[in-house]
């Protein structure tokens, strides 16, 4: 069985700790692992090979954070230059795959804790899919959520259920309706409706074989994009090739026109850490139910959660509230108002589309900076580059460079010139020099940077040559 991972995604709904450079799925939140990181490790128990599809700005972060959990062996990414939504994405990997291999198909975005049921759960979806069922799994439904899909399924004694519908996020009336149905649905025809998780299991070619019924032309373009992919060390697909495909979902695509779905009911202890209210239930409370966190000070204030490393935060007859402070941006929102903060980064990205795609730290396929401090003439950075990675030769036309080494050793080009840096050593870059900066080392590379100039924005680089394939 192959683990096929989705992680595409920008988590918009969990901003201003999401954003479009680092989405919720690479946040370091769970015991300094990330969801993307123990979504592997949880399922590489089960499957024997993991099959990632990613997009090309977050293929290199998603390399790094496979390879931190040594993850190394029996890893293919299969790299989209621009998003097609699920079904396309499902498609590809069930193309690289052999015909009758079975492939687990998870979001790298979900929190699961109950193990034991979770092994049960997989269990029962390869018996399934052995046989030609597409298997789906739904969660019993805790709240009438209107943030999820539901499945309807027909009820019976065992847990593998055929499906009626597939119903869209419901308003909160029609999901309150599902869950008075539930309680009231106590004999063996009636139906019960759950929690669309987004798993799926299946045989690679059972896959495709309903696509090709029910989606044919997503079948068709895709089939092309895949023939036509870069296959080396990952599957690069090209950009052309991608347009070309309907931007269509699994379940629009497939799942609500197939005969041949089973839903299997999991109680597995699910959180899709969709919003910061679900966000809420994970973390552990202190004796008024607010966020336990080290730089909190409450004052008669309860079931707030709070969110931030960097300031102290100090609440005063406040209730129910919900506050994330990070270095760029501060949020406040209502409990229970938390999948309206998409409404506002929509804002956003008309008026501020940088504070949407970046943190104070941006990540790089050679590693990230930190952006410190920003006047007019100077902006003051740091810069960590990884091991055996570069910066591109490039050159600047509005602003000088000063480098200072604190940790490891840099390689750099300077003009015509090459020299080694180590910490507490230091260069200069004048203006419209070419220059390079490379990690030879065996540890991650850290300077100071400090540039001066009149323009001081990210887009004043000219690339002259990139490992990464980025625009020269």
């Amino acid at each position: 069985m192959i683990n096929l991972i989705l992680c595409g995604g920008s988590g918009t709904r969990l901003w201003p700790i999401s954003r479009e450079n680092l989405p919720k799925q690479f946040l370091k939140m769970f015991d300094d692992k990330s969801l993307f990181q123990l979504t592997i490790q949880r399922n590489q128990k089960y499957c024997d090979k993991t099959l990632i599809v990613t997009n090309a700005e977050q293929f290199f972060i998603s390399q790094d954070q496979s390879e931190e959990i040594q993850l190394n062996k029996n890893l293919t990414f299969i790299v989209e230059s621009i998003g097609r939504n699920t079904a396309a994405a499902i498609a590809f990997g069930a193309f690289a795959c052999d015909k009758d291999e079975i492939l687990f198909v998870t979001p790298s975005d979900h929190l699961i804790k109950n193990n034991s049921n979770y092994k049960k759960m997989i269990e029962e979806g390869k018996k399934a899919a052995a046989n030609g069922y597409l298997v789906t799994f739904g969660i019993e439904p805790t709240q009438p959520h209107t943030g999820y899909g539901y499945i309807e399924a027909k009820k019976n004694n065992n847990s593998i259920m055929d499906v009626k519908l597939f119903h869209e996020k419901p308003n909160l009336q029609t999901a309150t309706k599902y869950l008075e149905n539930n309680s009231k649905s106590n004999n063996e025809n009636s139906t019960i409706f759950l929690w669309n998780s987004g798993m799926f299991m299946f045989k690679a070619n059972s896959f495709l074989e309903e696509l090709k019924i029910h989606a044919p032309e997503v079948y068709d373009k895709v089939f092309i994009a895949y023939k036509n992919s870069k296959k080396d060390s990952f599957i690069k697909l090209h950009t052309q090739d991608m347009l070309d495909i309907p931007n269509i979902s699994v379940d629009y695509a497939v799942m609500e026109k197939s005969n041949k779905i089973k839903v299997i009911k999991s109680d597995i202890e699910w959180n899709d850490v969709g919003s910061f209210d679900s966000l809420d239930t994970i973390f552990e409370k202190d004796e008024n139910n607010n966020t336990k966190h080290d730089k909190l000070v409450a004052l008669n204030s309860k079931n707030n959660f709070v969110f931030g490393k960097y300031k102290t935060i100090a609440l005063n007859n406040v209730n129910d509230l919900i506050i994330i402070e990070t270095p760029t941006a501060l949020l406040v929102s209502k409990k229970g108002e938390s999948q309206k903060i998409k409404d506002i980064v929509q804002i956003l990205k008309q008026k501020n589309p940088e504070l949407v795609k970046y943190g104070r730290t941006v990540y790089t396929p050679w590693g990230r900076y930190t952006n410190l401090d920003k006047s007019n003439k100077f902006k003051l950075k740091t810069i960590v580059v990884e091991p055996g990675k570069r910066l591109s030769l490039q050159k600047h036309f509005h602003r000088s460079e000063h480098w200072i080494v604190v940790r490891g050793t840099a390689l750099v080009q300077r003009g015509d010139e090459k020299f080694l840096l180590r910490p507490n050593e230091s260069t200069y870059i004048k203006i419209g020099e070419l220059h390079r900066l490379e990690n030879v080392g065996k540890i991650p590379l850290e300077l100071v940077e400090v540039q001066v100039g009149e323009y001081l924005e990210e887009d004043d680089i000219v690339r002259i040559d990139d490992d990464f394939g980025r625009n020269i």
